[in-house]
């Protein structure tokens, strides 16, 4: 795996962490409640969104052993482009029940420097 390709999977798991870190022991209400909250949780979404969209043409390889690695830069895109319609039950779903997996993969794709030339 080249260096680049690399930094766009720490960033992935860098903001990951980070969701992890504005959302545990808190609640939906106190996400709803809190716009910087909000605001926080959205841009990390978005760096990762990112981060993917860039993997997907200069690492494909690596970009192909990420399940829904397409939804979620979909879901970033959603984020960036359809701001006045996103709903916070999404976002906060995303973060309860659909995030960890596709960290899991990150962190394992980075535990095996190997994956891609």
């Amino acid at each position: 795996m080249n260096n680049h390709t690399r930094k766009l999977l720490f960033d992935v798991q860098d903001s990951a962490r980070s969701i992890h870190h504005w959302c545990q022991d808190r609640t939906f209400a106190e996400y709803e409640a809190n716009r910087q909250f909000r605001r926080a949780v959205e841009r990390e979404f978005e760096i990762i969104g990112e981060a993917l969209n860039q993997l997907s043409h200069e690492g494909p390889a690596t970009a192909a052993r990420i399940h829904h690695l397409s939804r979620i830069v979909g879901f970033r895109n959603r984020i960036i482009h359809g701001y006045e319609t996103i709903d916070d039950a999404t976002v906060w779903g995303v973060v309860e029940g659909h995030w960890p997996a596709p960290l899991a993969e990150v962190e394992a794709l980075l535990q095996k420097p190997d994956a891609e030339p």
